[in-house]
C-alpha cells in the first residue's frame, strides 16, 4: 500500500508542477479554448493541461519501476509498454485537436488505433462471464477492448464541460477502483502488485495534481490531450484487472468480485455514460450528428436550475461517489449495507439538486 501511495503522491506532485509550464506552452503555441455558444467560460483559456498529466504518469511509472515490490509489474510483460504506447498516441492526437480542432472520424480512428496497439501488447479483455467463463478469441478480444476504450474516452470527453469536472469525476472513479483492486487482492490472497492497481493510483494522483489549476475559475483546461488520456487510463485499469483475474479460481462465495471487473466500469463512469447516451439520443432524434455539440449536457441543466458552477461540479462529484463506492463495496460487505449507503446518498443528492427550486418556492410562499 505504501508504494502505491508513493506513486500517487509523485504523480500528483509532478502533474501539479508541470501544469504551469504546460499552460505557458499552450499560450505561446496558440492552443486555446475559444468562447463558443455552448461554453460557460467567458474568456479564452489555454489547453494542453493533459501534457502535465502525462508527465505525472511517466514519473510515477518510472518510480514504480525502481521500487522493489512494484518492479514485478514491469518484469516479463509488455502490458506497461502497451499502455504507455496507447497513451502516447492519444496525447499526440489530443495536442493536434487542442491546436487545430480535428473532426470526429479522425479522433475516433486515433482512439481505435491507441486501443488496438494497447490490446496487441497484452492489455486486452480475455473473457466474459457467459456460461461460467467464456474465453474470447484474439479478434473478438481486440474489438471488445477497442469498444470499451472508445466509449470510456468519449464519455469522459463529453462530461468535460465545467472547471474541474472531468478531473474530479475520473479521480473519484480511480480511487473507487483502486480500493476495489487492492481489497480484492488482500481478501483473496492474490498478488498485490498489479498493473491495474498501479494505474488507478497514478490516475488518482494525476487528477489530484491537476485540480488546483483547474477548479473554478480555471487557469488552464486539460483539453482533449487530458480527457482522452484519463479516459484511456480508466478503461485500461479495468481491462488489465480482468486480464489478471481468473474467475475460475474464485469460489461461488466470491462470485460477485469475479463479475465486478466487467460491471464496475458502468458504475464508476455512470455519470459520464448517462450524459453520453442522452446526448447521442437527443442529437439523433433531432437528425443531427451524435458528435454535434450542444448546450444540454447534465452540467448545463444543473446551471439552468440555478446552481453555481462550483455547486454543479460538487453535485456531479457526489453522484459519481454515491454510485461508484457502493458498487465497489458490494464485493466486500453485505448487499443490504451497500444499498443502504446508495439510498441515503441518492436521497441527499436529489434534495441538493432540487434545492434552488425549493428555496424559490419557499421564498415565494413566505
Amino acid at each position: 500500500m505504501r508504494e502505491y501511495l508513493l506513486c500517487l503522491a509523485v504523480a500528483a506532485a509532478v502533474t501539479y508542477l508541470l501544469t504551469p509550464p504546460a499552460r505557458r506552452f499552450a499560450l505561446r503555441w496558440g492552443a486555446m479554448a475559444e468562447v463558443r455558444d455552448r461554453d460557460v467560460h467567458a474568456t479564452p483559456k489555454p489547453r494542453l493541461g493533459g501534457l502535465a498529466m502525462f508527465g505525472g504518469l511517466l514519473a510515477a511509472f518510472l518510480l514504480a519501476w525502481q521500487l522493489p515490490r512494484m518492479s514485478s509489474v514491469f518484469e516479463g510483460s509488455r502490458e506497461a509498454v502497451g499502455l504507455l504506447s496507447g497513451c502516447l498516441i492519444l496525447v499526440v492526437l489530443g495536442m493536434l485537436d487542442d491546436k487545430w480542432g480535428l473532426d470526429a472520424p479522425t479522433k475516433f480512428a486515433g482512439q481505435a488505433l491507441a486501443a488496438a496497439v494497447m490490446s496487441l501488447q497484452g492489455v486486452s479483455i480475455l473473457w466474459l462471464p457467459i456460461g461460467g467463463t467464456f474465453q474470447l478469441d484474439p479478434l473478438t478480444s481486440t474489438l471488445l477492448t477497442i469498444l470499451i476504450v472508445v466509449v470510456a474516452v468519449n464519455a469522459v470527453n463529453f462530461v468535460d464541460g465545467l472547471d474541474g469536472l472531468a478531473a474530479g469525476i475520473v479521480g473519484i472513479g480511480a480511487i473507487a477502483f483502486f480500493a476495489y483492486c487492492y481489497l480484492l487482492s488482500v481478501e483473496n490472497g492474490f498478488e498485490r502488485a498489479t498493473l491495474a492497481t498501479l494505474i488507478c493510483a497514478c490516475l488518482a494522483g494525476m487528477c489530484l495534481g491537476f485540480l488546483p489549476h483547474n477548479i473554478y475559475p480555471a487557469k488552464v483546461f486539460m483539453g482533449d490531450t487530458g480527457s482522452m488520456l484519463i479516459g484511456l487510463l480508466l478503461a485500461a485499469s479495468v481491462i488489465s484487472l480482468s486480464g489478471q483475474l481468473d474467475p475460475s479460481a474464485l469460489g461461488t462465495a466470491v462470485l460477485l468480485p469475479a463479475l465486478l471487473p466487467i460491471l464496475l466500469p458502468v458504475a464508476v463512469l455512470a455519470v459520464p455514460l448517462v450524459d453520453l447516451v442522452l446526448a447521442v439520443v437527443r442529437r439523433t432524434r433531432a437528425h443531427r450528428s451524435p458528435f454535434a455539440p450542444d448546450k444540454q449536457h447534465l452540467h448545463h441543466r444543473l446551471l439552468e436550475m440555478g446552481h453555481s458552477q462550483r455547486r454543479a461540479v460538487l453535485l456531479m462529484y457526489g453522484w459519481t461517489a454515491v454510485i461508484a463506492f457502493p458498487a465497489v463495496s458490494l464485493a466486500f460487505v453485505r448487499p443490504s449495507v451497500a444499498f443502504s449507503i446508495l439510498l441515503v446518498g441518492f436521497a441527499g443528492l436529489v434534495l441538493a439538486v432540487r434545492w434552488p427550486r425549493l428555496r424559490r418556492r419557499w421564498s415565494a410562499s413566505a
